[in-house]
């Protein structure tokens, strides 16, 4: 797009009595939703920084660094939007690395159907509905870890690293560790401490845009991706940057946003 194609301004939130103050710049004509995935990762990167101050001012510090992959076994929630995303980013690889990473994506599917995880993970809803919420949660977290116990590294994984770290779903970008990172080899509600958020942005994002069309599905995890996107062709609307911020921090803050933060200025 061009410079005049752009409009810029400002958004103000306050969490927990912490300040969050955004720039941001975001198309002025009509776009997809996946379009503004950028502006969202962006955001949730900014939402995590903070977070992380918060924690090393309490004297906690993030064991994750680079060259530790072992969350990147786990079965990370995606929002219908980045399904399309990630499709389209395998899709511009070139070869052979397209194959490569598309056969990786269809063993995976593979093996889960296999042994029966989207199954058990999918009817946890209706089994655990009576259930007192610690003890739908701890049964749930059994089936999580049912998924990391069988060592099916995420596609993008190479050499303990992700290798899509800039496209990188929000989730992935919120799950960091304060704890001992030998504990990541085997963990556990009581090995783990996942840093605490002030805010997650992807609880919003997996709303953002969705249409339902893979309502079916259940649970959208990313291992999915390629499959479901093949499965059901993608079908956004397209919105201006500021009518998609709008739905954004409109269900982020369950709100509506001010209308000043709500009219950007247009950028020069």
């Amino acid at each position: 797009m061009d410079s005049e194609d752009w409009v810029s301004g400002s958004v103000s939130l306050k969490v927990q009595g912490f300040p969050f103050e955004m720039q941001m710049t975001v198309p002025a004509k009509p776009v997809k939703p996946q379009r503004m995935l950028p502006i969202l990762q962006q955001m949730s990167n900014s939402f995590v920084d903070v977070s992380v101050q918060a924690a090393e001012a309490e004297g906690m510090k993030i064991s994750c660094k680079a060259g530790c992959g072992a969350c990147c076994r786990q079965p990370v929630p995606i929002s219908e939007v980045e399904i399309y995303q990630l499709a389209d980013l395998v899709e511009s690889m070139p070869e052979p690395r397209r194959s490569v990473i598309k056969r990786r994506f269809a063993d995976g599917v593979a093996h889960f159907k296999k042994v029966g995880w989207f199954d058990k993970v999918n009817r946890q809803p209706e089994e655990n509905k009576d259930l007192p919420e610690d003890e739908a949660i701890r049964k749930g977290l059994e089936v999580i870890m049912e998924y990391f116990k069988e060592g099916i590294p995420c596609p993008f994984l190479e050499n303990e690293a992700c290798s899509i770290h800039p496209d990188r779903p929000v989730a992935c970008r919120e799950y960091l560790v304060t704890s001992p990172s030998e504990n990541c080899k085997a963990p556990s509600a009581e090995t783990i401490r996942v840093l605490p958020l002030l805010i997650k942005p992807s609880r919003t994002v997996r709303e953002f845009a969705a249409t339902r069309r893979l309502a079916s599905a259940g649970l959208l995890t990313m291992i999915r991706a390629l499959e479901l996107a093949e499965e059901v062709p993608e079908e956004f609307p397209e919105r201006t940057g500021q009518e998609w911020m709008g739905e954004f921090f409109g269900r982020l803050t369950e709100s509506e946003i001010p209308e000043k933060a709500a009219e950007p200025a247009v950028s020069v």
